[in-house]
């Protein structure tokens, strides 16, 4: 195994099939695009080199993706 499939292992639960509801959504707010953790209320750090092949992992997984705020209110 390659150490970029290695890198790539510690993201892995991001394209677990979805729980209802999802922990993990695509969230494309305006012209980003990131991975978000409703349980945390945040995104999560996943770096550039990786995310592309990231996202298409939880895509294909049937992870919920919009651009509505997908967390809970702050505060």
């Amino acid at each position: 195994m390659s150490t970029g499939e290695n890198h790539l292992d510690t993201f892995a639960p991001l394209w677990d099939a979805p729980a209802s509801p999802p922990r993990w959504v695509i969230w494309r707010p305006d012209a980003d695009t990131m991975v978000f953790d409703r349980e945390l209320n945040l995104p999560v750090h996943v770096d550039d080199a990786s995310l592309g092949e990231v996202l298409r992992r939880m895509r294909e997984a049937g992870v919920p993706e919009g651009a509505e705020y997908p967390g809970r209110a702050c505060g």
